[in-house]
């Protein structure tokens, strides 16, 4: 299984936040992620931001990932981005279980677009 991996870049101009994720993450890799969202996000207004996600080389969400997940999905509800958008690879799975993990942490304002 390959490990995950991320970029993370703040676009001023567009009033996004650009993220690349793809992989399948350890828990310390999702810590480490969690940790430079939280130095990123702490610099903008996010209510004022697009949270982007280009997830298309993401893996299928293992049981062992769903705990984590849900906290990042928590940690964007809280975040209270303007609006939540996740690309991923055309998989009927991939995006009922994100859609799925949405749902079940309360984040409304999010879109998975298959590409």
């Amino acid at each position: 299984m390959a490990t995950g991996s991320y970029s993370m870049n703040v676009n001023q101009v567009k009033k996004t936040i650009d993220m690349t994720v793809s992989g399948s993450f350890t828990p310390e890799k999702a810590q480490e992620f969690i940790n430079e969202y939280q130095r990123k996000t702490s610099a903008i207004k996010a209510d004022e931001f697009t949270l982007q996600f280009d997830c298309r080389d993401l893996n299928l969400v293992t049981q062992e990932m769903i705990p984590d997940l849900e906290n990042c999905f928590r940690l964007y509800q809280s975040s209270g981005f303007k609006k939540i958008v996740i690309e991923i690879k055309k998989s009927a799975v991939l995006k009922m279980q994100l859609s799925r993990l949405a749902r079940n942490t309360g984040l409304k304002n999010v879109e998975v677009t298959e590409i």
